[in-house]
């Protein structure tokens, strides 16, 4: 005897709804296993010491204080200097907004140029700098200090500045190049056809429909020379070094009582910038990324 398709029908959303229910716990215990080291950065830097020590890791603050964050901000020592993070998170700044528009401006071009203005070697030209994307970063130190020596800003934020521009045009030129091998050519052709030169067609065609994989190498150029630290560590000086450059003097630095809430505020400033620029524009940078990736 068949079963009746009323029963039938009436059992697949139960079904349904079980799986829904466990699929739901599982990513509900992921993130908060994920999430817990955040919580207890931020709870942490909102305790005084004495709570710190008296309580536990996972203990809420009894009396939320923001004494940690503003003593990491303007009077923490980093090393034998006491000014908090303030300069270190200025450089940084300095540094990362030229750097991300400058690297993003040439991985476009390049990448304009590469797909729809080819020319005999430009194949070879793309080959080589896809392998700055694989070279260890180590692998540059040297020469890149000789070159910054040379140019006269070494140790200084210009030269961080010229070193995250080289180091970005790989990726760059790679996301763009990958995202316009999907634009129809037949649209540059009727652009030259009407007259438009190389750049014209660049900046009225081209840029305004790059929306998506613009927001995705920004966001990336973003996040990579924020966080980095090798670069800053070996071509900074005394005067230039960045955030993450900071982050680890402070944390580093020797005293009679270790204050692990200075140290979580510290941390949380640190990336407070890159959480802001995911949570905002996290969105945009999948579907961008999503954009491009079948491209070429």
């Amino acid at each position: 005897m068949k079963p009746s398709p009323t029963l039938t029908a009436a059992a697949r959303p139960s079904g349904l709804h079980w799986q829904r229910v466990v699929l739901l716990l599982a990513l509900l215990l992921f993130a908060l296993f994920f999430l817990t080291p955040l919580y207890v950065m931020v709870s942490t830097s909102l305790k005084s010491m004495e709570e710190v020590r008296n309580g536990t890791l996972l203990s809420l603050p009894l009396s939320p204080s923001l004494d940690a964050w503003s003593k990491a901000w303007t009077t923490a020592c980093t090393g034998t200097d006491c000014g908090g993070l303030k300069p270190f998170f200025m450089n940084s700044v300095f540094m990362v907004v030229p750097a991300v528009l400058i690297s993003t401006a040439l991985g476009a071009l390049n990448g304009y140029v590469l797909t729809k203005w080819r020319f005999r070697g430009s194949e070879l030209l793309f080959a080589l700098l896809l392998f700055g994307v694989f070279m260890p970063m180590q692998v540059v130190l040297l020469p890149m200090s000789q070159v910054l020596g040379q140019l006269g800003i070494a140790s200084s934020v210009w030269g961080l500045i010229l070193v995250h521009v080289l180091a970005g045009m790989p990726s760059t030129t790679l996301f763009f190049r990958n995202y316009y091998a999907g634009l129809p050519d037949e649209l540059i052709k009727a652009a030259k056809l009407d007259g438009a030169s190389f750049w014209q067609i660049f900046l009225r065609i081209v840029v305004p429909l790059s929306t998506p994989i613009l927001v995705v190498t920004l966001i990336w150029q973003f996040t990579s020379i924020w966080n980095d630290f090798l670069y800053g560590v070996v071509f900074s000086g005394a005067d230039s070094k960045p955030i993450t450059v900071g982050l680890n003097n402070l944390a580093n630095t020797s005293s009679s009582v270790k204050e692990y809430n200075v140290d979580m505020a510290a941390a949380l400033i640190a990336a407070l910038p890159t959480l802001f620029v995911y949570i905002v524009a996290g969105k945009y940078f999948v579907r961008g990324l999503t954009a491009g990736a079948v491209k070429g």
